[in-house]
């Protein structure tokens, strides 16, 4: 797999019927791997081990309806009362992350109203926090670290 630019971190692999999978800590069970889910995982032990987010707080590919269509985040952080802190969206390491993937997640926080947002394909990462009062959000060097709340 394409090296990431995320911190290494310990994973574990298995291999049935000539497929890899790679098991994921958030949904407890090994996940065929595909470039984006290899992005996807990076993203969780960086959430986990380095902004120090708690594994209760994170949910990630779950369904979510915008505009009568069915659609799946990435991963989503929620705070400790059960609003949402943060959303991911992950892209494979080849995909260009453009204003396409932005309308993407900004379609996504209309629904969720996230604080803030990240989008990364692995090599590139980009931060924004959000102004729902005024409309408007701001690119961050980085997302802060978990805080209790």
């Amino acid at each position: 797999m394409q090296e990431l630019n995320f911190p290494k971190f310990e994973y574990r692999f298995k291999s049935t019927e000539n497929k890899v999978s790679i098991f994921d800590v958030i949904r407890k069970k090994f996940i065929i791997l595909q470039p984006e889910e290899w992005v996807r995982q990076h993203c969780v032990h960086y959430l986990i081990n380095q902004k120090k987010f708690p594994k209760s707080l994170i949910n990630v590919e779950k369904e979510l309806t915008i505009n009568g269509l069915k659609k799946r985040y990435d991963i989503v952080v929620f705070n400790s009362d059960g609003s949402i802190h943060l959303i991911v969206e992950c892209k494979s390491h080849n995909i260009q992350i453009d204003q396409t993937t932005f309308d993407q997640i900004a379609r996504y926080n209309l629904v969720l109203n996230a604080s803030y947002l990240m989008v990364t394909n692995g090599l590139n990462h980009y931060y924004c926090e959000m102004d729902m009062e005024r409309e408007r959000y701001s690119f961050l060097e980085d997302i802060p670290n978990y805080t209790k709340n």
